[in-house]
């Protein structure tokens, strides 16, 4: 029965962040053990201090290796990272990537990390994202949420606002508009999708009253798509994309930025979706907040979107499986 569950490979996030944490609670969850096998690539000095804060009955094994059991809901199955402090949460992203690719582990959870965690370690990444595309050697990756009705794909991530017209290009939101269509087709079986993409500017620019990115970069490339095959809407106005999506007349919005996509989103689904990684040769899942250092070891974080996210992991590496 084990060996029909897919193996997980669940990253601990920051030691200063409430990562840890939600990883010690979201393993009570009795609904992950039925989905897969979970295994907690980190450190166990770090998890063990999380158990004790919590209060939990769970049990940290170390392992030197991956293994096929025994298993046990009352105990967290932990890949030791062998790093010092400052090469911990890099150290632990490398090793799950190195196993997701070899194939050893059908998915990977990823807990938050602060972005200046790769930084300190050397390197240059805005985020969990680009370091596991670098890893995998692949170009055209993309950032889904996926919560309650929506499912959104950015066109940018972590840019200033003010940068934005010169990031969003042709061939970004083209790219975005092919990785939303992969993902519709091979992780939620929509044969053929029907994408909204938004406009960048309010009302669609107005016919280039508030902006032309619109007539000169976000139509060429909806134009190019729907020669490809690919059901993509004219830019809309993002609240009447979103608003159409909600009524199921789309399957999936292409947003132009990072809080045109998460806005929406955590308003329906906050605590409960989904960052899903479009373009690798891996699943790739997260949560959709942050280390929220404020409240870190003191037992207040909520799971629920780390458990979302280890189900849908399970739920995309078991079905890739029948495939």
């Amino acid at each position: 029965m084990h060996k029909q569950k897919p193996l997980i490979g669940i990253t601990m996030g920051d030691p200063s962040g409430i990562g840890p944490e939600i990883v010690v609670k979201a393993l009570v969850h009795a609904g992950i053990w039925k989905l897969c096998r979970p295994w907690v690539i980190g450190d166990k000095t770090v998890l063990r201090t999380a158990v004790r804060t919590l209060g939990s009955l769970l049990t940290v094994m170390e392992y030197p290796n991956l293994r096929s059991g025994p298993y046990s809901p009352k105990t967290i199955h932990l890949l030791q990272v062998k790093a010092p402090p400052r090469k911990l949460v890099i150290e632990t992203l490398k090793t799950a990537a190195s196993l997701a690719i070899a194939g050893k582990i059908q998915a990977v959870v990823t807990a938050p990390i602060h972005k200046s965690s790769l930084d300190d370690a050397g390197m240059r990444y805005p985020g969990h994202t680009e370091f596991f595309a670098a890893q995998a050697g692949v170009k055209d990756v993309g950032m889904m949420m996926v919560g309650g009705p929506l499912k959104v794909m950015l066109v940018t991530t972590h840019i200033g606002i003010r940068d934005l017209p010169s990031v969003i290009t042709q061939e970004r939101v083209l790219v975005a508009i092919r990785l939303t269509k992969a993902a519709m087709q091979n992780y939620f079986g929509v044969k053929a999708p029907r994408i909204a993409v938004t406009a960048f500017n309010p009302h669609g620019g107005e016919g280039g009253l508030f902006g032309n990115e619109e007539m000169k970069v976000i139509g060429p490339a909806v134009e190019q798509a729907l020669s490809e095959g690919i059901m993509a809407s004219p830019p809309l106005p993002a609240d009447t994309a979103f608003l159409k999506a909600i009524r199921r007349e789309y399957d999936a919005v292409v947003a132009m930025y990072h809080d045109q996509a998460l806005i929406p989103i955590k308003l329906l689904a906050f605590g409960k979706a989904v960052n899903l990684t479009v373009g690798l040769p891996f699943i790739r899942t997260s949560v959709d907040h942050g280390t929220a250092d404020d409240i870190a070891g003191r037992g207040l974080a909520d799971p629920g979107s780390l458990i979302a996210a280890i189900k849908l992991a399970a739920r995309l590496a078991r079905k890739r499986s029948k495939s």
